[in-house]
């Protein structure tokens, strides 16, 4: 990113200048991306799907699907969209969104807010064309749900015709209670639902769980023994934290919600090799948090992952960061 473009954004406030880097993505997208960087190809097979490169977009950045090609335009493999959920909700108050420049981290208690699934689908059937990589749909539930469960099978009926994979999130620290769906018996149930939810829909789409870097030990075993029972066919490790890791700088750093960025690497790196230990390799693994570097991106896939993901390094680093992971990767 360039000196003035990212002076820029910056400042503004941080909700405004992402609102205002959707629109500039979706209308370069909507015109054919002229000038767009030259794609890396170097293709790897996860859950059965063939990704162009090994660079993915984390969910968060495009929540309603405004953006797609522009984004895939920037040569990631994978564009995952949302977080959605069955109905429109706001999400919590303003300001939600903090960035944290001097440890280039970003906090966000965003809570979901997103215009409901069916407006975010009736997005993606109407792309004009369809961009080189996977577009994954990452799912939740409404903070409001009487039957959270019920919800996330209903957005993966939905979804699936629409995906090329899809992602059940059950850990945002912005949704009260919801990351209590990561321990059992809740997350069987969870999973179980979602499995047969993605068959009803008359196309099975590989299925991926993000879980959260804060679970203990116990929690992850918890995981992939669920994961490993119900079908999941990758682990996306790891979501934002609750953790505050010593060090940080930033006067926001005492802002409560989920801490992104470079200081998450080192728990999310010793959480992928947790992961990792408890799966033995049954299970394919994507990892994120703090990778903003080919140099990280090759310590995570040495660390057993097979793809990663990135999405608040690009506010400090700029798009160019995509190609370098993926060059790094290839």
């Amino acid at each position: 990113m360039s000196y003035l473009a990212r002076s820029a954004l910056f400042a503004l406030d941080p909700e405004r200048a992402h609102l205002l880097t959707i629109a500039m993505l979706a209308r370069w997208g909507a015109m054919g991306a002229p000038f767009a960087p030259k794609r890396v190809s170097a293709p790897v097979t996860i859950a059965g799907l063939t990704f162009p490169n090994r660079v993915g977009l984390a969910a968060g950045l495009d929540k309603n699907g405004e953006a797609i090609d522009g984004l895939f335009a920037l040569g990631f493999g994978s564009v995952e969209i949302g977080t959605l959920t069955l109905r429109p909700q706001p999400g919590n108050p303003q300001p939600r969104l903090f960035r944290l420049v001097e440890d280039e981290a970003v906090i966000n208690r965003m809570g979901f807010n997103n215009d409901g699934i069916d407006a975010a689908l009736e997005r993606v059937a109407g792309r004009s064309r369809r961009g080189p990589g996977l577009l994954g749909i990452n799912v939740g539930a409404n903070k409001d749900s009487t039957d959270r469960v019920a919800d996330y099978a209903e957005c993966l009926r939905r979804a699936a015709p629409h995906a090329d994979y899809l992602t059940i999130n059950v850990s945002s620290p912005n949704t009260p209670g919801l990351r209590d769906l990561q321990a059992r018996p809740a997350l069987d149930e969870l999973l179980a639902a979602c499995d047969a939810a993605r068959s009803e829909a008359g196309v099975r789409r590989p299925l991926f769980l993000k879980i959260a870097p804060d679970l203990d030990r116990a929690g992850i075993d918890g995981v992939a023994e669920a994961a490993l029972a119900n079908g999941i066919d990758a682990l996306i490790v790891s979501n934002t934290t609750i953790s505050r890791p010593a060090g940080l700088r930033s006067p926001q750093k005492g802002e409560a919600g989920g801490l992104s960025g470079k200081p998450l690497a080192l728990l999310a790196g010793a959480k992928l090799a947790e992961v990792r230990d408890a799966l033995g390799g049954a299970i394919p693994l994507i990892s994120a948090g703090g990778i903003d570097s080919g140099m990280e991106a090759r310590a995570r896939v040495e660390a057993g992952a097979a793809m990663v993901q990135v999405y608040s390094a690009l506010v400090y680093r700029g798009p160019g960061l995509v190609g370098e992971i993926a060059a790094a990767l290839a």
